[in-house]
């Protein structure tokens, strides 16, 4: 358990659209898990489809509560401008992490876990179980 802090989300989609409503979906599913801070990073400044470090870090740095950020991407691209953004050291706060999870369900089951006051490593647990879901 963390000491009162909250782990931060970041979801990372190519299109601005997508991440601001699996932000809203996620926390809107977890029972309106308002005090969760989650913030949604997509696509470019310019409003198109791509991603955007500049982008992802300020979301990061604005979900930052001193317990770390779980930073949940949708494809490759966006991996990679995370994984590049983690290499630099300086541009994510300290405790950001790039979480292994499916993007929707992990984005709700990291929300709904961090509203508990879980730790970063109990979110990430979370959201990677996420997979295992099973439709059928």
């Amino acid at each position: 358990m963390s000491d009162g802090k909250l782990v931060g989300i970041v979801l990372v989609s190519h299109s601005a659209e997508v991440a601001a409503s699996v932000a809203e979906l996620a926390k809107g599913l977890s029972g309106g898990a308002t005090a969760v801070p989650v913030a949604p990073a997509g696509g470019t400044e310019g409003g198109g489809l791509g991603t955007s470090a500049e982008l992802i870090a300020a979301a990061a740095a604005s979900v930052d509560r001193g317990a770390g950020v779980a930073v949940l991407t949708d494809l490759g691209s966006a991996v990679l401008t995370v994984k590049a953004l983690l290499a630099e050291g300086d541009e994510l706060p300290d405790g950001t992490r790039l979480v292994d999870a499916p993007f929707v369900e992990g984005a709700i089951a990291a929300v709904v876990t961090a509203a508990t006051g879980a730790d970063l490593d109990a979110v990430e647990a979370a959201a990677a179980e996420a997979y295992t879901y099973r439709k059928v």
